[in-house]
C-alpha cells in the first residue's frame, strides 16, 4: 500500500491553501497551525513521494509538476468529503449545520440582522456565521472554502467562481440635513459640480464607476475625503464634511434617525449591482442551500 495515500483531511486542506496562497506561512495562518508545522508537513510529503512539491527559490512559491498533481489530488479528496457530508445531510432530511457567509460591510450592517432572524425562524437547527470583509478578501474566503457564499457589489466571475445576480440598487446623493441640496426634490448631475465630495478608495470598483459617471457627465467635484466602506462615508457626510453618491437603500437607518437626506439623482444607469459568489461545483449542505434560497427571495430589480 502506498503510504503517501494515507491522507488526513487537515493535511489536504493545508496543501490546498498552499497551492492557492503560494505561501506556506499564509496557509498555516488560515489553517490555524504554526509555520514550522506546515513546513514539516510539506517536507514529510516530499519525503514520501521522493519529489519536491514547491519551488522554494521563487516568491511567491511556485508548485512543481509533482506539487500540481498533489494539489489536484487534495482538492479531489476535499470535494469528495464535501459530497459525502451533503449526502449525509440529505439523509437527515432537515437543514442542520453551519452556513458561512462573507459579506461586504454595507449589506452586513444594514440587512444581515433581518436575514439572520428570518433564517433562524425557518431553520432553528442551523447556524449562520457572517464575516464582514473587503471585496477582495471575500473572493479569497470563498475560493479557500472559508465561506460558502460571498455577498459583493460589482461581482466578477472568475475561473473557479460563479456569480448569481442578486439585485441592482439605485444610487442617490447623500447629504447632511443642513446642506443646501437637502431641500431639492431631484438633482441633475450638473448640480454636483464644485461640491465637496466624499468618495471611495481608488482600488474599489464602485469608485471607478462613479468616476466614470462624472467623466461622462462632465462633472468636476472637489474630492475631500475617501474611505473603503459605506458606513464611514455616511458618518463623514452626516458630520457635514461633504456630499457623496451611495446606494439609496444603504441610507435608510440614517434617514430615519434624521442624520442624512437621500436626494434622487437623475442618472438612470447609475446602479450598484450586488451578487452572490460561490465556488464552482460547490456542494451546498441543506443549511447553506436554505440560506441561498432566502437570499433569492429578496428583490433583484433596482430599488
Amino acid at each position: 500500500m502506498l503510504q503517501w495515500l494515507r491522507l488526513h483531511l487537515s493535511e489536504a486542506k493545508l496543501f490546498r491553501e498552499i497551492s492557492q496562497t503560494r505561501s506556506i506561512s499564509r496557509a498555516a495562518t488560515h489553517c490555524g497551525i504554526s509555520q514550522s508545522a506546515a513546513t514539516q508537513h510539506v517536507q514529510e510529503v516530499e519525503r514520501r513521494l521522493g519529489l519536491p512539491l514547491v519551488d522554494r527559490s521563487t516568491r511567491p512559491l511556485a508548485l512543481t509538476d509533482a506539487g500540481k498533481l498533489y494539489a489536484d489530488f487534495c482538492r479531489e479528496v476535499l470535494r469528495r468529503e464535501e459530497q459525502f457530508l451533503v449526502a449525509l445531510d440529505q439523509l437527515k432530511g432537515s437543514a442542520e449545520g453551519l452556513v458561512r457567509v462573507a459579506s461586504i460591510y454595507s449589506i452586513g450592517l444594514s440587512e444581515m440582522s433581518l436575514l439572520r432572524e428570518q433564517f433562524e425562524q425557518r431553520h432553528p437547527q442551523s447556524q449562520l456565521h457572517v464575516d464582514y470583509l473587503r471585496p477582495d478578501k471575500i473572493y479569497e474566503a470563498v475560493l479557500a472554502d472559508h465561506a460558502d457564499l460571498g455577498l459583493v457589489s460589482y461581482p466578477v466571475a472568475k475561473r473557479e467562481l460563479a456569480v448569481i445576480p442578486w439585485r441592482k440598487e439605485q444610487m442617490a446623493v447623500a447629504v447632511a440635513p443642513s446642506h443646501p441640496l437637502a431641500a431639492r426634490a431631484m438633482l441633475q448631475p450638473a448640480d454636483l459640480t464644485g461640491q465637496d465630495f466624499i468618495g471611495f478608495d481608488e482600488d474599489l470598483l464602485i469608485r471607478r464607476e462613479i468616476d466614470r459617471f462624472f467623466r461622462d457627465q462632465g462633472v468636476e467635484v472637489r474630492k475631500v475625503m475617501q474611505f473603503d466602506n459605506i458606513q464611514t462615508i455616511k458618518e463623514a457626510v452626516a458630520l457635514g464634511s461633504g456630499i457623496s453618491i451611495l446606494p439609496a437603500r444603504t441610507m435608510q437607518t440614517e434617514i430615519e434617525q434624521g442624520r442624512l437626506v437621500s436626494v434622487p439623482l437623475h442618472a438612470p444607469g447609475l446602479l450598484r449591482p450586488v451578487g452572490i459568489v460561490h465556488r464552482k461545483r460547490k456542494k451546498f449542505n441543506l443549511a447553506a442551500q436554505a440560506f441561498l434560497n432566502l437570499l433569492r427571495e429578496q428583490p433583484v430589480a433596482a430599488s
